[in-house]
């Protein structure tokens, strides 16, 4: 039974026993040399020797006899024990005893070295274990602060790609209210020039009706004025039907439509619209009242006719060189 020592484990064991061992081998020696000096001395004289003849009879040959059966063989008496084969049997237990010793000194050894071996191999195997955890460790680690880098720049990237779009969206927002803005202020300078056209047709229109009225109160007062040739007398002169009535000339109704149509601003709807407009002139073409004869349904659209005919003044002339005092125009959007 060996005692494992901890602040020298690469020692070797110690043995227990050792000094009685010791002790024994000491006397079982002296004993030894005891009996090989008594036993030398016992045998130191030479014994005597001894002579013996033995006789055979010649056999007869002539005659042959039966062979005597073979005598037993009596087994060879053990040899007698001597001090000899005691010395040597004590040899030979001693050769035993030191080979055992030395079997289990070396048995010792082969332990000693399988510890050794043992626990080298331990420690290597704890220095791999240590290596590897630590290579884990640091991969995991690695590995851990790739995550967060691609994390990170997965969040940078969803960031920019929000601000990317915050930026369009809000660009199409400005561009969208840039366009309104666009809109709105076109829509405000084309009521403005729409409103300021309106503004010049009337003020053109209440001149030319102004015009109209000295011209008529001028032609009234050089005519000598009466009941029977004021207004009334205008409307004997007779009234047309269509776009010439009775009393103009066939192509005198193109004439009109070259005049009108030129002074037609209209950016509205082109489709089913029709305008009939009853206009009353003097001779000389002056224009003195124009009135809607037939709406469209688009107010818009007869207003726009209206100020054409009266942008129209004087009216055309006909074939006879007067021009005729009533007659219908009939206007639409051209398409």
């Amino acid at each position: 039974m060996t005692r494992k020592n901890d602040s020298y484990p690469l020692q070797p064991p110690r043995e227990r026993g050792t000094g009685r061992a010791i002790a024994l081998a000491v006397i079982m020696h002296v004993l030894l040399g005891l009996f090989l000096y008594h036993g030398i001395h016992w045998q130191n004289s030479t014994p005597a020797g001894e002579e013996a003849e033995l006789w055979t009879e010649v056999p007869d040959l002539s005659t042959p006899k039966p062979l005597p059966p073979p005598a037993p063989v009596a087994p060879a008496p053990p040899p007698p024990q001597t001090e000899e084969a005691d010395i040597a049997l004590q040899q030979q237990k001693r050769k035993q005893q030191e080979a055992q010793r030395e079997a289990q000194l070396a048995e010792q050894q082969r332990l000693k070295a399988q510890q050794e071996a043992d626990a080298k191999r331990q420690q290597q195997l704890a220095a791999q274990q240590a290596a590897q955890l630590a290579a884990q460790q640091k991969a995991e680690k690695l590995k851990q602060q790739q995550e967060q880098q691609q994390a990170a720049a997965e969040k940078q990237k969803q960031q920019q790609q929000q601000q990317q779009q915050d930026a369009l969206k809000k660009q199409q927002q400005e561009e969208e209210q840039q366009k309104q803005a666009k809109l709105d202020a076109q829509k405000k300078a084309d009521a403005e020039k729409a409103a300021k056209a309106k503004a010049q047709a009337d003020a053109q229109a209440k001149k030319l009706d102004a015009e109209r009225r000295a011209r008529i109160a001028q032609m009234q007062g050089s005519m000598g004025g009466g009941e029977g040739t004021s207004g009334n007398g205008l409307a004997k002169s007779g009234t047309g039907s269509g776009s010439g009535g009775n009393a103009t000339s066939p192509g005198y109704a193109e004439k009109v439509q070259r005049r009108v149509r030129p002074n037609i601003v209209w950016s509205g709807e082109t489709s089913g619209l029709t305008t009939v407009v009853s206009v009353r002139c003097s001779p000389t073409g002056t224009l003195l009242s124009a009135q809607i004869q037939s709406s469209s349904g688009n107010s818009a659209w007869d207003d726009a006719a209206l100020r054409a005919v009266q942008r129209s003044d004087p009216m055309p002339l006909d074939t006879n060189g007067k021009a005729p005092p009533s007659f219908l125009i009939t206007l639409r959007p051209a398409g």
